[in-house]
């Protein structure tokens, strides 16, 4: 099991991302591809389009879509496998 816990929320409400600033948060995006990835600070992010798995050293694989708002905490350790090409806000803390 991982140390580092990665919370999500499936289709948070329009108020709560208005409060949260989303709109303005910056856009990345990535094609299909699988690499490793580590966070150096926590990451908040709100999926616009896509489907991807991000599986954490030593624990189990988590896949996110559309409409998830997810925040990876910094030190976490993964994989990325993007399924269908992602476009995600996000706010690193």
């Amino acid at each position: 099991m991982t140390e580092y816990e990665i919370l999500f929320e499936r289709k948070p409400s329009p108020a709560k991302l208005e409060v949260l600033g989303v709109e303005g948060w910056p856009v990345w995006r990535k094609d299909v591809a699988t690499f490793p990835w580590q966070y150096d600070r926590n990451e908040t992010c709100y999926v616009l389009r896509g489907r991807f798995t991000v599986t954490p050293e030593g624990g189990a694989p988590l896949t996110f879509a559309r409409g998830d708002l997810i925040t990876f905490p910094a030190g976490l350790r993964c994989t990325w496998e993007i399924l269908e090409p992602v476009e995600k806000h996000y706010r690193l803390d």
